[in-house]
């Protein structure tokens, strides 16, 4: 080879070299784009998950659900219910769903589930509802009214009641009598706490009639423990297949807060909820 044409084919072999690189260079950063796209996809199709206390409890009830669900990178409200009245309370859960943006699994232990079943009120946002030892009222039923449809529920021997300036009472579970009627199977080392700060609702919240109920909208999840003395498990079952829900899970030797004794499980049922919506909503988009 003659020394122009080892320049020209020097030449042509930089200028080949030079269109590779740009050319993986290229790759690379489309590459780098969908994957970023891809991450932003997946953040925005992760339901942010709304949990609502019942009574006798506070947000805290859901510290060990609310570990794991974070842990699987699921955004997380434990909203603060406040246990004055029905509506009242589902008004003010609906304004805490008004803030947020994008897909809401929205769950609700024990009185909770009364309130959540009210405070949908057409949030088209609202993808699943899961209730957890909770009460999934149809129109016109009450938390007191259903508890009395079935035996089993010892609760209202166990109450005592504090009077209030508007005729009205805020009720507690005697402190004596809390680990038996309330978690039985959290430890008392535990429950000694739980019985000392435990919030009251009020008599008037337990009597105040539901109003059409979202279930029959929204897509339902259920668990609950079937040694629950709050809420009769025969009417958890009711319940659930008067809503045809999606999944029941019964929890052997459940007491009513399966969700500090069993976290792994309620949270296993929250995220099957939560994995339903986010295909329901890529599928959609």
């Amino acid at each position: 080879m003659n020394q122009s044409n080892s320049i020209v084919f020097k030449s042509w072999r930089s200028f080949l070299s030079v269109v590779a690189i740009v050319i993986l260079a290229m790759f690379v950063l489309n590459g780098v784009i969908n994957a970023q796209e891809g991450t932003e996809v997946t953040e925005a199709i992760n339901p942010t998950i709304v949990l609502v206390h019942g009574a006798f409890a506070d947000s805290s009830s859901w510290e060990g659900v609310t570990r794991i669900l974070l842990d699987e990178g699921y955004p997380v409200i434990a909203a603060a219910n406040p246990l004055r009245g029905l509506q009242s309370d589902a008004d003010y859960v609906a304004n805490v769903l008004n803030t947020i943006e994008g897909p809401i699994v929205l769950v609700g232990h024990s009185y909770g589930g009364m309130v959540i079943t009210n405070a949908v009120q057409g949030n088209s946002n609202v993808q699943a509802l899961v209730y957890v030892d909770a009460f999934a009222p149809d129109a016109g039923e009450s938390a007191f009214s259903l508890s009395t449809r079935y035996p089993g529920s010892t609760l209202g021997e166990a109450i005592y009641p504090i009077p209030l300036p508007d005729g009205t009472a805020d009720l507690y579970i005697q402190n004596d009598r809390f680990h038996a009627q309330f978690a039985a199977d959290v430890p008392e080392s535990e429950t000694v706490w739980m019985a000392a700060t435990q919030r009251p609702v009020t008599d008037a919240a337990l009597n105040e009639a539901s109003g059409d109920p979202a279930w029959k909208t929204v897509p339902s999840w259920h668990v609950y423990g079937d040694l629950d003395l709050n809420i009769p498990p025969a009417l958890m079952a009711f319940m659930a297949e008067r809503a045809d829900a999606w999944e029941t899970v019964v929890i052997p030797g459940g007491s009513h807060v399966t969700m500090i004794s069993q976290p792994d499980v309620v949270a296993g049922v929250i995220l099957r909820a939560a994995s339903e919506v986010a295909s329901a909503f890529e599928s959609a988009g």
